[in-house]
């Protein structure tokens, strides 16, 4: 048994920042980035609701952890199906689906502040999905092919799409707590250029951040943490998060939490806004009370962030 289960940080999610300078920057002018979708179907209707509407063709990146509460095979097919139509790269929830089944982690490396209770029942439902994703082995082996990031170019603007930090899948450098430290933005700068980017969009810590980072020459960076496209994540509401980077802002400014221009193109957090009476119907039926899941995330899913 493996005491450090879900605290771990598997050496094959080390990348470094140089890596993502090395992978030519795929070129668009909206760019959706969205992160912990976390098996919500209604959260997915939402995203590509926006982006139909975009007036330039919207390319959708899902930033990792797009599985997670789907646990049936119908739902574990449907959002992986959905998924693959779009870019994707692989959070540690995708990229330890294809682990043997009695090898219980998470692969969230969490830090030590995060109760054990807490990363003993993310273990548990990883073991479900996993479970689920073995049995559909044609979508294990598309997921396992995916990247551990991305890079694009909107009107010229660099941007990275990671699932953690620049370093690593798993990282929590880019949580808000982290980038509030002033003794870390020594390594944040290094990050930008190393990676050779303006913009690093992530999701892995599930909390939502903002940050703009001052970068030599007079220049600005701007790191978006959108916390979760598929729960809670905007302050005092039901709303989900993603990022968007595109040359014009978004056309309804009802659904931006977020916002900064940098060098003439918009970053932007946009609410996801869904039937919350239905997702949590659904919820319940996968993860009735007394469950990991159920334990874990109700409450926010219930009560709002």
């Amino acid at each position: 048994m493996n005491n450090n289960a879900g605290r771990n940080c598997p050496i094959r999610y080390q990348y470094g920042a140089a890596k993502i300078a090395e992978v030519p920057a795929t070129t668009c002018d909206v760019l959706y980035v969205v992160g912990g979708l976390y098996g919500n179907a209604y959260a997915l209707d939402a995203v590509e609701a926006m982006a139909a509407q975009e007036q330039a063709q919207a390319r959708i990146c899902f930033n990792g952890d797009f599985n997670w509460f789907n646990v049936s095979d119908e739902d574990f097919k449907h959002i992986n199906q959905r998924v693959l139509k779009h870019d994707c790269i692989l959070g540690n929830v995708e990229a330890e689906l294809g682990e043997p089944l009695d090898a219980a982690d998470c692969g969230c490396a969490y830090p030590d502040h995060v109760d054990q209770d807490v990363v003993d029942r993310s273990n548990a439902i990883h073991t479900e999905l996993k479970r689920v994703a073995q049995s559909n082995p044609d979508l294990l082996a598309q997921l396992s092919a995916k990247p551990l990031f991305a890079r694009y170019a909107v009107n010229g603007v660099n941007v990275a799409v990671v699932h953690g930090d620049a370093d690593s899948l798993a990282g929590w450098r880019f949580d808000p707590e982290h980038l509030h430290d002033r003794e870390q933005a020594t390594w944040r700068v290094e990050s930008f250029a190393k990676a050779d980017v303006s913009v690093f969009a992530s999701s892995h810590t599930c909390s939502a951040a903002f940050h703009l980072e001052r970068l030599p020459q007079g220049k600005m960076g701007l790191i978006s943490n959108n916390g979760a496209a598929g729960m809670p994540s905007a302050n005092n509401s039901f709303d989900g998060l993603i990022t968007r980077v595109a040359t014009k802002p978004f056309h309804d400014p009802a659904l931006v939490y977020s916002a900064m221009a940098i060098q003439g193109v918009w970053v932007e957090q946009l609410r996801v806004r869904i039937d919350q009476a239905a997702w949590q119907q659904h919820f319940l039926a996968q993860w009735p009370e007394g469950t990991a899941a159920h334990l874990s995330y109700f409450d926010r899913i219930s009560k709002g962030h």
